[in-house]
């Protein structure tokens, strides 16, 4: 019998591991698999919630780090994590994404001769200036298996000088979390509780700090929403950090006077899923949410200048459009006017890329 840990933190780390967690089920006769979270993200609306949306089971060990700096959080990880470690002697553990969590433990396993597997490996913005990008550089450079989202990722390994036998093409895991759970979402009443009717709206998401962290970025974010709001309801779930800095920059009463904006708390995975299923067009920031409405066939604009999953580009429905207001009006109204980027879906993003990363690891610890 095997031990694997696998590792959970912020919330698109749970999408991610919720099907690796099912499909380690069948090999429950020769491996153990254990989940660890490290309290990245510790309220109710940020973790528990998409605990029960996605039917993890009770996290094996809590590590409770709560908030802080990058330094302060990655330390805290890697002191608890090691305790972990002590006790439980795993062969094997699965970091996803690029959170501090990711690289945290991923370091501290290494040391102590434990391999890892990350999944999610081999994507890039080549943007240093993103926490992310560092935890991913990091993260792929000391991992032994790693499981890759599309064909970029594995250009970007090769290029580091990353082993071929070490790198798997085996496609998105969180497509596999929307594929099982897009169903169960279709029961979900956020859009009559929201007086939301099909595709008549606009669904936005904003967290990074390149975008929410200063008061000229906000302003600009407000301005498009203004811009927009004769022609699209706004349904805008406000991340903790957003919302906090709306009030800091005296922003709020400007927000609150939009009338077509709709100002909410964090939703949860199948209300969210059902949010972006139903919208006529996204507007975000988030790596993951391009993903998912190239995918569903959503228009996708992205508020950043990069993407570390250029395939949502090159051939979804997503458009870098970084802040510029007059380039995000004119494409959101592109897509009102009945002038949509068209896009299709990645090849592996078929819902069973759990099957195969869980599969690899089988077959690469026990050699057959």
């Amino acid at each position: 019998m095997k031990t694997i840990l696998s590792v959970v933190g912020a919330r698109p780390n749970f999408m991610k591991v919720a099907p690796v967690d099912k499909a380690f089920r069948r090999y429950a006769d020769s491996i153990r698999h254990l989940i660890v979270h490290t309290g990245q993200h510790y309220d109710e609306a940020m973790s528990k919630v998409f605990f029960d949306d996605l039917e993890l089971p009770h996290p094996d060990f809590y590590l409770g780090v709560g908030s802080g700096s990058h330094a302060v959080q990655t330390a805290k990880i890697m002191i608890e994590f090691e305790k972990v470690l002590e006790q439980q002697k795993p062969d094997l553990v699965l970091v996803v994404g690029d959170v501090n969590s990711t690289v945290a433990c991923s370091l501290v396993s290494t040391k102590m001769g434990i391999p890892v597997g990350h999944v999610e490996a081999g994507l890039r913005s080549f943007d240093r200036t993103m926490p992310e990008e560092i935890n991913r550089l990091l993260t792929d450079a000391i991992a032994e298996y790693l499981s890759v989202t599309e064909p970029s990722g594995v250009v970007n390994l090769l290029r580091e000088g990353i082993d071929e036998g070490k790198i798997f093409l085996v496609g998105n895991v969180m497509i596999d979390s929307l594929i099982h759970y897009r169903e169960k979402a279709k029961g979900s009443r956020v859009l009559s509780e929201l007086n939301l009717t099909d595709r008549d709206y606009t669904l936005v998401t904003l967290h990074r700090p390149s975008n929410v962290d200063g008061s000229q970025n906000l302003e600009k974010i407000l301005t498009v929403f203004e811009r927009l709001s004769h022609r699209t309801k706004i349904v805008f779930p406000v991340h903790p950090r957003t919302r906090k800095m709306l009030g800091e920059f005296e922003l709020s009463k400007r927000a609150a006077s939009i009338g077509s904006l709709v100002l909410t708390d964090p939703i949860g995975y199948l209300d969210f899923l059902c949010l972006m299923d139903h919208a006529k067009l996204v507007i975000t920031d988030s790596g993951g949410i391009q993903e998912e409405t190239t995918y569903l066939g959503i228009p996708c604009l992205t508020l950043r200048e990069n993407t570390e999953r250029p395939i949502t580009v090159e051939i979804g429905t997503n458009q870098l459009c970084g802040l510029d207001v007059e380039k995000v009006v004119g494409k959101s109204l592109d897509v009102f006017d009945g002038r949509p980027k068209s896009g299709s879906v990645p090849e592996l993003w078929d819902g069973r890329t759990a099957e195969r990363i869980v599969a690899v690891l089988n077959t690469e610890i026990y050699g057959r």
